[in-house]
This record gives C-alpha cells, sequence and structure tokens, in this order.
C-alpha cells in the first residue's frame, strides 16, 4: 500500500488524517508486516491494506489510502545489537 504521494506505507509510520497527526501504522497487510500489539493471527483476515491507530478516530483499516492520508515521520529503523 502506498500514500497518496506515492511513498510506501512502512510499520510504525507517523500519519495525519484530518487534524489528528498522532496517527500509528500498526500493521502493513500487504507486507505482512504486523506490531506486537496487532499480531497478524489475529488481522491477516483483512486480506489487504494497513491498519492505523488514531487518538481521534480510534483503529481504522484502510484497503487503499485515503486521499487525506499523510506521512509525518518514517519509523524509526531498528536498533542495531
Amino acid at each position: 500500500m502506498r500514500y497518496p504521494d506515492g511513498q510506501t506505507i512502512t510499520l510504525g509510520d507517523r500519519v495525519r488524517l484530518g487534524m489528528d497527526d498522532g496517527g500509528l501504522v500498526v500493521a502493513h497487510i500487504d507486507a505482512n508486516e504486523y506490531s506486537a500489539d496487532y499480531p497478524q493471527a489475529e488481522w491477516a483476515y483483512l486480506g489487504k491494506g494497513a491498519l492505523v491507530t488514531f487518538p481521534t478516530y480510534g483503529l481504522i483499516h484502510f484497503e487503499v489510502a485515503d486521499p487525506d492520508l499523510e506521512l509525518v515521520s518514517r519509523a524509526s529503523p531498528p536498533a542495531s545489537a
């Protein structure tokens, strides 16, 4: 799945939808990426898209990106051990 500007959605991205800029990508179903709080076993049945949780709107499943969905910041890369 991609943002409206063409960038690929990544697990852990911070996003904005409308006035809520506190969104967090918690699952990228297309890429088979799931956070610990939203495991594959519970969410893969949706088949495609991404799950984003927002302080204002709650959890939203996007099959395709909403035209107003904007990337605020990329997920931090994992720390090297």
